[in-house]
């Protein structure tokens, strides 16, 4: 069985999502997961934030009863000296009660390691990780209450493999960043989608920004040293047009070509979902950029259905591909990756 841990509010938009991809799937009142039998193909979901594969449902009252089921679980399905993390986190309840729990089992879990199973107590990573490599395994373990949870453990291979479907963040939670110099709020979908990607606009980069205007996702790129092409009808903040940083261009951005391949593609343009989309496979298509971040946006949820064109025709072009709804996104998806 695998678990899927819906975006927030998502959880039927998730069960049909799964369904579009010939997996039976499930939820139900009594945990906040989708379950499935079966991982979708392709391995890309819009609305789950994590993915325990993989899972278990357990039923335990005691905290040293919870720290020997981890290590039960750990024992059958990690490779000996293999590193590996640990996700904990309570799924139930609104007070710290259900953090507090997870904190206890947490100490339980290191007192039985160091006393009775040395090995996976020395390769515990106990240090939390932005990108899990290749090498690394991960044991998630969530209380649906006091006495139940779902207990997930993922050797490194499969990790890779699960890679687009999964997040190396506990319950694949990212915090809205934080700038109050940004034009908007929507330059934390940029700092989010970076996050999740594993890769950062940097230094010397050149972006494209179709839509620009006001700016906030200009800002990012031009705060970190980046060159911006700017395209919209519209100028950008007054302060974002005089930085020497930026070339803006008073066009249709969806007519505007580079002359030569950038580094990235960066677009929040509000536009109806399927030219959004052909815009981005376009561009993978002639292979105008390195790397992208682009919104797909939607009124209700009636064209959901329509995000299966990228599931199945963008992963070709790239080395690394994205779909999810962001915790930034409202009623958006964001997909992003890397051009092969």
């Amino acid at each position: 069985m695998h678990a899927f841990l819906p975006a927030e509010g998502c959880d039927v938009f998730l069960v049909d999502e799964l369904k579009q991809a010939g997996v039976e799937a499930w939820s139900s009142e009594q945990q906040p997961f989708v379950l499935a039998e079966t991982l979708p193909d392709p391995l890309l979901l819009a609305f789950a934030r994590q993915t325990l594969p993989n899972a278990r449902e357990l039923s335990q009252v005691s905290i040293n009863g919870w720290a020997d089921q981890l290590i039960e679980v750990m024992l059958a399905t990690l490779p000996e000296d293999q590193p590996w993390h640990l996700h904990l986190w309570p799924a139930y309840g609104e007070g710290k009660a259900g953090q507090h729990r997870c904190a206890l089992i947490h100490a339980a879990l290191g007192e039985r390691l160091k006393k009775r199973r040395r090995s996976l107590w020395r390769s515990w990573q106990k240090a939390e990780a932005e990108i899990l490599t290749g090498e690394h395994a991960l044991v998630q373990a969530v209380l649906t209450a006091p006495d139940a949870g779902i207990i997930s453990a993922a050797p490194a291979p499969l990790l890779q493999d699960l890679r687009a479907i999964f997040s190396p963040h506990i319950a694949g939670d990212i915090p809205h960043a934080e700038e109050k110099a940004a034009p908007s709020r929507a330059f934390a979908k940029v700092i989010e989608a970076e996050l999740r990607l594993g890769q950062r606009i940097e230094r010397g980069q050149t972006c494209v920004d179709l839509g620009a205007s006001p700016g906030s996702w200009s800002y990012v790129a031009i705060q970190r040293g980046a060159h911006v092409i700017a395209i919209d009808r519209s100028p950008l903040r007054d302060d974002l047009m005089r930085s020497p940083r930026l070339q803006f261009i008073q066009a249709d951005a969806f007519k505007y070509k580079p002359e030569k391949p950038v580094d990235w593609l960066i677009c929040d343009i509000i536009a109806a979902p399927q030219r959004s989309m052909d815009l981005l496979l376009e561009w993978l298509r002639e292979k105008q950029m390195r790397r992208f971040i682009v919104t797909i946006k939607f009124k209700g949820s009636d064209e959901y259905h329509l995000l299966s064109q990228l599931k199945n025709e963008a992963p070709a072009f790239c080395s690394e591909f994205r779909l999810t709804r962001l915790c930034a996104n409202k009623n958006e998806v964001t997909a992003f990756g890397c051009v092969s």
